[in-house]
């Protein structure tokens, strides 16, 4: 079967859940969570729930063990947290939970990133992959990186993913 036709039978209204981490932004104030929320929509998407979580390795985690055994979630996607600030730890968290990585998610992004901002690009700590069925995608929080990262990779192929983690 090509690519193309796996795409044709890929679930086409996934559940999914919008984590934004953040010490600073609140729901009036977060621009990339929004544009999260209303990429989804025009994709037809059903938004499951939105949350805001301070950038505290603990509280990631916490949320996202409980997301993850949610029988209504096919994807997660957050964003902030992924650069190398000493109070950015959702790279750690998120990779501690992925049972498989797809690498070429975080090579492809930074490599379309640095087209658009060059050398900056590499301190991206973006990461995707799969953890208890379910696929978890960690996005930069800036409004920039994640209107990138939706529309060039993680739209594109998120049914698709969704289907063959789940066998389909």
């Amino acid at each position: 079967m090509s690519v193309h036709e796996h795409k044709e039978k890929a679930k086409k209204s996934l559940g999914c859940f919008v984590v934004t981490i953040s010490d600073t932004r609140d729901e009036s104030t977060d621009q990339s969570g929004q544009l999260i929320k209303a990429l989804l929509a025009e994709e037809k998407q059903r938004l499951i729930s939105y949350r805001i979580v301070k950038d505290e390795p603990s509280q990631i985690k916490s949320l996202l063990q409980d997301v993850l055994e949610r029988g209504d979630v096919d994807a997660v996607i957050l964003n902030g947290g992924t650069g190398i600030a000493p109070r950015d730890g959702t790279f750690e968290v998120v990779s501690g939970l992925l049972e498989k990585r797809l690498d070429g998610f975080g090579e492809l992004f930074r490599f379309l990133s640095y087209q658009e901002i060059g050398s900056a690009a590499i301190m991206s700590r973006a990461v995707a992959g799969s953890a208890k069925g379910k696929i978890l995608i960690s996005l930069p929080g800036s409004r920039g990186a994640v209107d990138l990262a939706m529309r060039r990779l993680v739209l594109p192929e998120l049914g698709h993913m969704v289907s063959q983690l789940q066998g389909k």
